[in-house]
């Protein structure tokens, strides 16, 4: 049976996943769940789902959710080797981390800073900015001497990250001041672009960052 995916293609926790399954070659089961028309909270994906987010995944008898956790699994699952999510502890810790950055901070605070104004037209908060600010410049300590965010390779933190950072970029951002991060970013736009960076994830980042800036006139 194909994986199913309920998501939403503008999501960013959604465009992750999606470029994940292209990495790793698996044909998705495509379900659209519009969250902004409340398709998430019919009957019967609250039942699969009670917390009723997307992107939600079913492989068999096996229902996910948290884009994260989903990149764990896929990757374990179905990836030919351990290099996107090591198996050695240590690497595995440093990819944990990174993910956890992600989802703690990074994305966090991008999300308190922007998601006010372009879902409520919230005026935009100079202290939320200041603190995303901040979490950037932790990645470019981060990245200090790094090719890659957690290991010498490409991993899935690099994947969760290149997302969060594009969107934090379509959004209007200025990024100039993290030499290294825009560096790693362009590393990391370079290695997707062959399975559908433009497509799955530029398109999607674009779009919330036009929705974004409807709210600013």
């Amino acid at each position: 049976m194909p994986v199913k995916l309920y998501y939403l293609p503008e999501s960013p926790p959604c465009r992750v996943v999606l470029l994940c399954g292209r990495l790793l070659d698996i044909n998705f089961d495509l379900k659209t769940v519009n969250v902004l028309n409340g398709e998430q909270l019919k009957a019967d994906f609250i039942q699969m789902n009670p917390q009723h987010c997307i992107p939600t995944m079913e492989d068999n008898d096996l229902v996910l959710w948290e884009s994260r956790v989903i990149l764990m699994y896929l990757v374990s699952a179905y990836a030919e080797d351990d290099t996107l999510y090591p198996k050695d502890l240590q690497k595995r810790a440093m990819v944990d981390q990174r993910i956890q950055f992600d989802l703690g901070t990074l994305y966090q605070r991008a999300g308190d800073y922007f998601f006010p104004t372009m879902f409520v037209g919230a005026p935009l908060d100079e202290t939320k900015k200041a603190r995303l600010a901040e979490a950037l410049g932790w990645m470019e300590e981060i990245l200090k001497g790094r090719t890659w965010i957690a290991t010498e390779d490409f991993t899935i933190a690099d994947l969760t990250i290149c997302v969060t950072i594009s969107q934090i970029e379509a959004f209007d951002f200025e990024l100039g001041p993290y030499p290294k991060v825009r560096a790693w970013f362009q590393l990391c736009k370079d290695k997707l672009e062959p399975f559908g960076y433009n497509e799955i994830n530029q398109a999607g980042a674009d779009a919330l960052g036009k929705m974004f800036r409807s709210k600013l006139l």
